[in-house]
C-alpha cells in the first residue's frame, strides 16, 4: 500500500533516506516505533518502507490507521509492503530485503519495529555516511538499552568501542560491532553484499552474516557518539531463537577466512575449554599452524602438552606445547572473556606490549 497524498510531492525526486521497517506481529511496539520515524529531524527527503511479514496480530490494522491519519506528512514517502498469500512468514532476512527492495533511497536506515529512534538519528548517522570516505558505508551509533539494566556487560562494551576496535573486535561473541538496530548503510553496501540471507527463515543470525560479508566486501565501519536508538530487550526477540553454536560455527568460519588463513602461525590464548573448543573448530590446515597454547593457570601449565585424541582410530592426533603467556610468540587469538578478569588480561597484554588487531584478536 503506498499512501498517494504524501508521496505526490516526493515522486518526482531523489530519495535520500529509506527508513526499513521489517515487522512481525509488532502490535506492542509499532505505534511507538512509528512515532518516532515521523518525528525525525531530518530536513532531507525520506522514505518509509514497511515490510509486513504475514502479522497475525494487530499489526495490519495498525499500519492501516496510521498511514491514513498519521502518515500524512508531506516530507515523507510511505511504503507498505505485504504477502497475504503466503503460507507462512519469510523470516527476518526475506522481510528486511523486501522492504529494501521496495524501497529507493541512496541510504538505509535499519528500524526494528520494537524498537525507537530518537529525534536526531537519521540526521546525524547521514552527516557521518555522507563524511566516509567509502561509498561502502556501515553507520551505527550508542544506544539506549531498555530496559536499562537488562544487558549491562554487553550494551558497555557495545557502546564503548572505540573506531578500531569495530574492525578488531569483529570476531567476539557479542556479535557485530556495528550494532544491528543501529544500522544505517549506502545502498551502494546492500548491493555489494547482496542483501540478507533468507534461509534458513528461523534461528539464523542474518544479521551477524550480513556484517561478516560486509568487512569482506571492504565496508567501511562509523559510529556516531550519540544514543540515537532505544534498543528493547524481550524474550519475544528473533534474536532468542538463534543457538549459541550456530553463531559459534559462523565466527570461527568467518575468522579463520579473514584472519587466520593469512597467518603462518599462531598461538592460542587460553589450554582450558574455550581454548579447545576453537582448536577443535578449526580446519586441519589452521591447526597445523598452532604453535602453542599458552595460560596463567598454573594446573594447566603443568599439563606441558595437549594431545588431541581421535575416538575412531585409537590415536592421538595432534601434540600442542601449554606454555606461559610470557614466552607466547604473536599473532594470538585470545579465547578469555571480555570484561571478566578484573583487568588482568589486560594488564598481561600490556606487558607483552602487544596491540590488538595486529598482534591478537579476541574471539570470546
Amino acid at each position: 500500500m503506498d499512501d498517494g497524498s504524501s508521496s505526490d510531492r516526493l515522486q518526482s525526486l531523489s530519495i535520500d533516506v529509506s527508513i526499513i521497517v521489517p515487522v512481525y506481529n509488532g502490535e506492542q511496539w509499532l505505534e511507538e516505533c512509528l512515532q518516532s520515524v515521523v518525528a525525525q529531524s531530518f530536513t532531507g527527503s525520506l522514505e518509509v518502507s514497511i515490510f509486513n511479514d504475514g502479522s497475525t496480530d494487530g499489526t495490519s490494522e495498525i499500519l492501516a490507521k496510521y498511514c491514513d491519519q498519521g502518515a500524512s506528512c508531506s516530507r515523507m514517502k510511505w511504503t507498505i509492503g505485504s504477502e497475504p498469500n503466503r503460507a507462512e512468514p519469510g523470516g527476518v532476512g526475506y522481510a528486511k530485503n523486501r522492504a529494501v527492495q521496495q524501497s529507493s533511497g541512496q541510504y538505509l536506515c535499519f528500524l526494528d519495529a520494537d524498537d525507537v529512534m530518537l529525534e536526531d538519528r537519521v540526521h546525524l548517522q547521514y552527516e557521518a555516511a555522507q563524511a566516509c570516505e567509502n561509498r561502502l558505508c556501515l553507520i551505527g551509533s550508542r544506544f539506549i538499552r531498555e530496559p536499562k539494566d537488562s544487558t549491562i556487560r554487553y550494551s558497555r562494551w557495545a557502546n564503548d568501542l572505540s573506531s578500531r576496535q569495530l574492525y578488531d573486535q569483529a570476531y567476539t561473541s557479542h556479535g557485530p560491532t556495528v550494532i544491528a538496530p543501529t544500522w544505517f548503510m549506502s545502498r551502494a553496501l546492500y548491493n555489494a553484499v547482496g542483501g540478507f540471507q533468507e534461509e534458513p527463515r528461523r534461528g539464523y543470525p542474518e544479521d551477524l552474516d550480513f556484517f561478516y560479508r560486509g568487512l569482506a566486501v571492504g565496508a567501511e565501519l562509523k559510529k556516531v557518539e550519540r544514543e540515537l536508538t532505544i534498543y528493547r530487550y524481550h524474550r519475544t526477540s528473533a534474536s532468542f531463537g538463534v543457538s549459541e553454536e550456530t553463531i559459534w560455527e559462523l565466527r570461527v568460519r568467518q575468522f579463520q577466512t579473514n584472519v587466520l588463513n593469512k597467518w603462518p602461525h599462531f598461538t592460542i590464548w587460553n589450554a582450558g575449554k574455550q581454548g579447545k573448543k576453537f582448536y577443535k573448530s578449526l580446519t586441519k590446515d589452521n591447526q597445523e599452524k598452532v604453535v602453542a597454547f599458552c595460560d596463567v593457570d598454573s594446573k594447566k601449565l603443568a599439563q606441558k602438552v595437549y594431545e588431541q585424541y581421535d575416538a575412531e582410530s585409537r590415536t592421538i592426533t595432534a601434540r600442542v606445547p601449554i606454555i606461559s603467556y610470557k614466552t607466547a610468540r604473536p599473532p594470538a587469538v585470545i579465547c578469555v572473556k571480555l570484561d571478566m578478569t578484573d583487568g588482568a588480561l589486560e594488564g598481561y597484554l600490556r606487558d607483552l606490549c602487544w596491540t590488538e588487531g595486529v598482534h591478537y584478536f579476541h574471539l570470546s
